[in-house]
This record gives structure tokens, sequence and C-alpha cells, in this order.
């Protein structure tokens, strides 16, 4: 089960320790998926400050692709 972030300090510290950080952008928000070892933590962000905080993440960036792209 993910657990939800609300503290994009705190994401960024746990980057270090991630294997992969998932981006699903949407139209109001950006949702921030980060894979550590034992959990899936999930940061919910306007697209100004997401764009503000993968500048920042220490590990791969992965773009998921949103339902429109896959039809």
């Amino acid at each position: 089960m993910p657990k939800q972030i609300y503290d994009a300090e705190k994401f960024l510290e746990m980057t270090e320790n991630a294997t992969e950080c998932r981006v699903k952008r949407g139209a109001n928000q950006v949702t921030l998926k980060l894979r550590t070892g034992r959990y899936l933590y999930t940061l919910i962000v306007e697209p100004q400050k997401a764009e503000e905080i993968l500048q920042q993440v220490k590990c791969q960036i992965v773009e998921a692709r949103s339902i429109s792209e896959e039809s």
C-alpha cells in the first residue's frame, strides 16, 4: 500500500535511497511516486513545484504515460 507524503523536503531526502521516481502529470497537479526497497511513497504537488522538485531528485526519473497516450 502506498504511503502519501506531504513534505517536499522529506521526499527529496528519501530520493537518495530510492530506485526510481515516477512522474504522472495531470491538468492541475503532478503525482510523484518514489519507489524504495520497502514502500512506494506518493507526493502530489502543483506543476510549478514539481519542476523544482524534479531538478533536485537524486534517482532515476521515469515519466509515466497518461491514459490519453495509451489509447
